[in-house]
């Protein structure tokens, strides 16, 4: 079973852009209520993709120079990754459905 992993910026470059698989990074922060929405939806999509998406987490609180980085102006935020490259951006809450639409769309 597949869950997100936790990133923060020293492993950024490992675990999201010189990773093999595409990434979904969700930022994300503790105090948020739609973040908090999104958590099991991410948790069953990891699931549903193990093995062929990789489901990271970065708490904006923890990592604001990867929020900056990345323009993350509102939470949550999923940037999609391939081969280090951001292919897709959802801002926030989407249910599991149009989410996985989203993310189709951005890996193939």
């Amino acid at each position: 079973m597949s869950k997100p992993v936790n990133v923060d910026s020293s492993a950024f470059e490992a675990e999201v852009l010189s990773a093999p698989l595409p990434v979904v990074v969700d930022f994300w922060a503790v105090w948020c209520g739609p973040c908090r929405m999104m958590a099991p939806v991410l948790d069953q999509l990891a699931e549903d993709y193990d093995g062929n998406v990789k489901f990271a987490k970065v708490n904006v609180d923890e990592n604001q120079e990867l929020a900056a980085r990345y323009g993350i102006m509102s939470i949550p935020t999923l940037v999609i990754f391939k081969d280090g490259q951001e292919v897709g951006r959802v801002i926030g809450y989407m249910p599991k459905e149009k989410l996985k639409e989203q993310l189709e769309a951005a890996i193939h």
